[in-house]
């Protein structure tokens, strides 16, 4: 029996910016997203309904009924190109759950790509409406692996420029941030957009751009969840790290590092502090 896999990398906020409000109650994003080589792990074979088993060290309170976003993917993909058959569907999760970089987002935007290979019908565009619906995450999710400038509620996707070589230590501290409080308690949601990415940046360059951008969630996130700002310090006091930021809208922050050398010396030494975090050293793709 066939079986297709496939990876569901974490996507990483690395700007935020809150330009605007729709009157539908939306608000309107100008983020800066990369994708890092942590991630989950799909497989499916053919079955005759759909089905889904979860394991791995998230695992834990993962849906596998139809308020999955899996699942939700799965069905969205059948209908829209009639296929007959179903698919067992597997999922290992290894990255945090309401963590700020995808998550069940990731993982349906995988589901697209890995069902479509398996039934083997033309993949959905990030665009389509059967997309869109699933989340503002899904559609640049579709992007992975390209660093990607998303615009709008999620919808308006333009490539970004090439970045340097660099790598990320993605850490958070065991709490939630609800992304609707998060979004409440804005202090405005008509901020200034992000500052054009230049071409050509190296690794300090890069840094520099970096560090002169927002992510206008980290002020209310912070009210929330205090273990942010010792994320945020403790990323901080490593002398590699040169820029910091929070990635969506918590929990999980980042530190931006030249390389993989590094960001494996400043996870261990966080991760030895602080044996109960996530913490994980990642290469951007």
């Amino acid at each position: 029996m066939t079986t297709a896999r496939i990876n569901a990398p974490a996507k990483v906020n690395l700007t935020l910016h809150v330009v605007g409000k729709r009157k539908d109650g939306y608000h309107e994003l100008d983020s800066l997203v990369v994708f890092a080589d942590v991630a989950d792990q799909l497989a499916a074979t053919i079955a005759p309904d759909l089905r889904l088993s979860v394991s791995g060290p998230f695992a834990q309170g993962v849906p596998v009924d139809s308020s999955n976003l899996v699942l939700r993917a799965a069905e969205a993909l059948r209908r829209a190109r009639g296929v007959q058959d179903g698919a067992h569907i597997t999922l290992e999760k290894h990255l945090p759950n309401q963590a700020g970089i995808g998550g069940g987002s990731a993982d349906a935007a995988a589901a697209f790509a890995l069902l479509a290979e398996l039934w083997q019908v033309a993949p959905l565009p990030a665009d389509a409406p059967e997309v869109v619906t699933l989340g503002a995450d899904v559609p640049v999710c579709m992007r992975t692996p390209e660093p990607t400038r998303m615009m709008g509620i999620g919808e308006r996707l333009l490539p970004a420029a090439p970045l340097p070589q660099c790598a990320l230590v993605l850490v958070k501290a065991p709490t939630t941030v609800p992304t609707g409080g998060v979004f409440q308690g804005l202090a405005s949601a008509t901020n200034p957009q992000m500052d054009p990415l230049p071409p050509g940046l190296d690794f300090e360059g890069f840094a520099n751009w970096l560090n002169r951008q927002r992510n206008d969630l980290l002020p209310p996130a912070r009210l929330v969840a205090p273990d942010i700002d010792l994320s945020l310090q403790k990323l901080k006091a490593m002398p590699a790290v040169k820029a910091v930021g929070m990635s969506g809208s918590g929990a999980t922050c980042y530190g931006l590092v030249a390389n993989m050398a590094e960001a494996r010396q400043v996870a261990r030494a966080i991760q030895v502090s602080e044996m109960s975090w996530w913490v994980a050293p990642a290469a951007v793709l």
